[in-house]
């Protein structure tokens, strides 16, 4: 066989977890045209697992809709500085743990790009779970009422992206906000925090029932986290007099 038949069988039998004897023992014996079929049946195996895995990730990360960056107009969402929707596209926000904060009013799109940004993280093979704040809180509220609170928590640690829509639209009791202040805890440094909110972070007292608590949970987000700023009219609204549902 030439190097370049024998280094191909070699490299793909690596991510299968061959030993190296039985690597070297089969590139040694085998012809070319077993060669060819080997890396063909393992590149097939490969593919197969990391579509299972995908499916896997997005029926776990329990996205409420499939949206994408190409329909989202970014036109009136402001950026921080240096940065660049690329940068929202790539995985590698999630290797430095980066937290983001999506402020603005009820339907500028903000829950749009946050699972867009979910569903581009979870095609790459990384772990994303989707939450809305009241969802959030009503699990780890059931969760501490049966006891399975360790074991939740240790689910949503294994995610390397948590999405908490739609934070401020419900008050939270005050020993849910606790539950959540814990989440958001730790997260903080650990793994990748999206919080999309239409409260102004002065007003968040009201919303955690707590001053402190709301200065403590603003502190560790915005600590590693960057702020976009949601601006312009309601895209819902723009929808819903282009299909004539709304009169003004």
């Amino acid at each position: 066989m030439s190097k370049d038949e024998t280094t191909r069988p070699k490299a793909l039998m690596r991510t299968m977890f061959f030993s190296a004897e039985t690597i070297e023992r089969f590139t040694n014996s085998a012809t070319a045209g077993q060669a060819r079929a080997l890396a063909g049946l393992i590149e097939d195996e490969a593919e197969a697992r990391e579509g299972s895995k995908r499916e896997r990730l997005m029926r776990k990360a329990k996205f409420p809709q499939i949206k994408s960056f190409n329909d989202h107009d970014f036109s009136e969402v402001a950026l921080p500085e240096g940065y660049t929707v690329d940068a929202l596209r790539s995985p590698e926000f999630m290797d430095a743990a980066q937290d983001f904060v999506f402020h603005g009013q009820t339907g500028r799109g903000k829950t749009h790009l946050a699972i867009a940004i979910g569903i581009a993280a979870v095609s790459k093979g990384r772990e994303a779970r989707f939450f809305t704040a009241a969802e959030l809180v009503m699990a780890l509220t059931k969760a501490c009422g049966d006891d399975s609170s360790d074991r939740f928590m240790k689910d949503i640690s294994k995610c390397e992206l948590l999405i908490v829509d739609e934070l401020g639209y419900v008050p939270l009791a005050q020993a849910g906000a606790r539950l959540l202040f814990q989440v958001l805890s730790d997260c903080c440094e650990r793994r990748s925090l999206l919080i999309t909110t239409n409260i102004e972070f002065s007003k968040r007292g009201v919303v955690f029932g707590d001053d402190k608590m709301a200065g403590a949970i603003i502190d560790r987000v915005m600590h590693h986290g960057r702020p976009i700023e949601f601006n312009g009219s309601s895209k819902r609204m723009e929808h819903a007099l282009m299909l004539g549902r709304v009169s003004i």
